[in-house]
């Protein structure tokens, strides 16, 4: 850290708390609030990620949260919820809903920009700092899934 003078951020499912000493940022990556949506999304409860997030908050590293909006699945709703659950932790804390693009053999589909703008929307009413992926960046390298 010291001897590059590098900006380290760390981009985490916050299940596990790492040595924080060379972060100076971190972007918790926040799948669902729900955990029966979770551990079907993922298949692990969000309990212990839901628990280390105030924790993660009060160690005064910068942090941010992010999710991604999936249409019909983890939609409006859903991203309400989380927001809510980070504005009662800090309305300031700035929130990114990033579009499902679709990869892979998964059966979802893309956002519209009006479901984005929508779920933004939602969000704003608990965060005051909220942006968004739009869904039209195209992926640029193959991508495998690992199981």
């Amino acid at each position: 850290h010291a001897e590059f003078a590098s900006h380290n951020t760390l981009l985490t499912n916050g299940f596990k708390l790492a040595d924080l000493a060379d972060i100076d940022e971190l972007v918790f990556s926040l799948k669902a609030y729900d955990d029966h949506l979770h551990r079907h999304y993922t298949c692990k409860s969000n309990k212990q990620a839901l628990d280390n997030f105030p924790r993660l908050y009060q160690s005064g590293i910068k942090l941010r949260a992010e999710s991604i909006f999936i249409p019909g699945y983890i939609d409006r709703p859903e991203i309400e919820k989380i927001a809510a659950f980070i504005a009662g932790i800090d309305p300031d804390i700035p929130y990114r809903i990033d579009a499902y693009i679709p990869i892979g053999d998964n059966p979802w589909r893309r956002a519209t920009p009006a479901e984005m703008e929508a779920a933004v929307r939602a969000a704003r009413k608990h965060l005051h700092h909220v942006s968004c992926l739009t869904g039209n960046e195209v992926p640029k390298f193959e991508v495998l899934r690992v199981v």
